[in-house]
């Protein structure tokens, strides 16, 4: 069978390498210049238990269960974070501490009550647990010398279907998978969002290797990158910067980011943080702004949970955390061997 992967993000990447190992003809498309171009590589390359998501059930199963196979099969393409901490700060979460205790409890997920550490002066309750965060251009390294052979880069395309057939561009396929988040066919469902992250350096008289996620609602976290010097600054409330149905108009709302537009965000984040972590400039300086573009679903309760829905011959992969990539792998195995 000959199968075509559009999108070299985690999920294309690694369902092609299943479908190659199942002795299946594999060809990915990728629009950009390198793999992991997309969301995946711009992020805060978090590979997480579920302990941010108390309102959605689904997705921290997924994440639970991801996580532990993601070590496995990838460990070498991550590092743990010594001191991973999540926050409950007293007054601004929308749930108290024993409320998020008891359903991180129930969802089998293992943590340490602690006290806060040092850095953080708000009152929050406070647990600590094992994550890890992914070695971006070490996965890169990876799936290139991997995959080499199957990856065409500079390659945007179009699908169409034909009864039993499906066309990727000029080639014809068996089956093609949909791995660009919405971006190659419509979905009412899910939206698209211009964001923004900040990166920051520790100073050097200042080393720690601590994240700090505040839950639940519009908060903030601070989570190291693979460099345990570089960290991310990410905002619920301040780091979207436009969202919409179509991608096309939110891809022109990233390009359209002004320098003052980022100094605003950067300023109300510093300052979102700085309520917990009052220290925090003292300890960090500013490095550079990340842009990305993002494929969120629509609705209240929080789910980035992982859905592969199918069309004849054409299956889909949407939203989903990075360790949900088994549970995609697992569904699109079914649909193909049903055809």
């Amino acid at each position: 069978m000959r199968v075509a992967v559009v999108g070299a993000g985690f999920y294309g990447l690694h369902l092609a390498s299943v479908l190659l190992k199942l002795g299946l003809e594999v060809v990915i498309y990728e629009k950009s210049s390198r793999i992991l171009n997309g969301a995946s590589g711009r992020n805060q390359f978090r590979l997480h238990l579920g302990f941010h998501y108390p309102r959605n059930f689904r997705t921290r199963q997924q994440s639970r269960d991801g996580f532990f196979k993601f070590v496995d099969y990838y460990g070498d393409l991550t590092r743990q974070v010594e001191g991973n901490y999540y926050l409950v700060p007293s007054g601004d979460s929308c749930i108290d501490f024993p409320t998020y205790k008891s359903i991180m409890m129930s969802s089998g997920i293992d943590f340490i009550e602690t006290s806060c550490p040092d850095e953080i002066t708000h009152p929050c309750g406070c647990i600590k647990t094992d994550e890890r965060v992914l070695l971006i251009e070490k996965t890169r390294d990876y799936f290139q010398a991997k995959l080499s052979d199957a990856i065409l880069l500079d390659a945007e395309v179009k699908v169409v279907t034909e009864e039993n057939r499906v066309f990727v561009g000029d080639d014809e396929y068996d089956f093609c998978i949909d791995c660009t988040w919405g971006h190659l066919f419509n979905d009412e469902k899910f939206y698209f969002e211009a964001t923004l992250l900040l990166y920051y350096q520790q100073k050097q008289e200042f080393q720690s290797d601590k994240a700090f996620t505040f839950v639940d609602g519009p908060l903030c976290s601070l989570y190291p990158t693979e460099n345990k010097s570089i960290y991310t600054l990410s905002s619920v409330v301040h780091t979207p910067l436009f969202k919409s149905d179509k991608p096309s108009d939110a891809a022109r709302a990233l390009k359209n980011v002004s320098h003052v537009d980022i100094q605003e965000r950067k300023s109300l984040m510093q300052n979102q943080l700085m309520k917990y972590y009052p220290s925090f400039l003292d300890h960090y300086q500013y490095l550079s702004p990340q842009l990305s573009l993002k494929t969120k679903p629509k609705g209240a309760d929080d789910d980035r949970s992982c859905y592969v829905t199918s069309n004849g011959r054409v299956a889909r992969c949407l939203s989903g955390k990075i360790d949900n990539i088994f549970y995609a792998a697992n569904e699109i195995i079914s649909i193909i061997g049903a055809i």
